[in-house]
């Protein structure tokens, strides 16, 4: 669009996932194996650079 000036930004992300207290285990599990990968994707998508990845067992 004329006089619109459109920015490339590139966002600086964290991804946080969370141990259900139904896996019942102290080790990452599939869960959290399956968070990461749906999150780290849609980072991806969105052009986003993932900076850290929290997780919380």
């Amino acid at each position: 669009m004329a006089g619109i000036r459109m920015e490339n930004k590139i966002y600086e992300v964290g991804v946080y996932c969370r141990l259900s207290k139904d896996d019942g285990t102290e080790n990452e599990s599939a869960s959290i194996a399956t968070q990461k990968s749906i999150l780290t994707d849609y980072v991806k998508k969105q052009g986003w650079h993932l900076a850290k990845t929290y997780v919380e067992m």
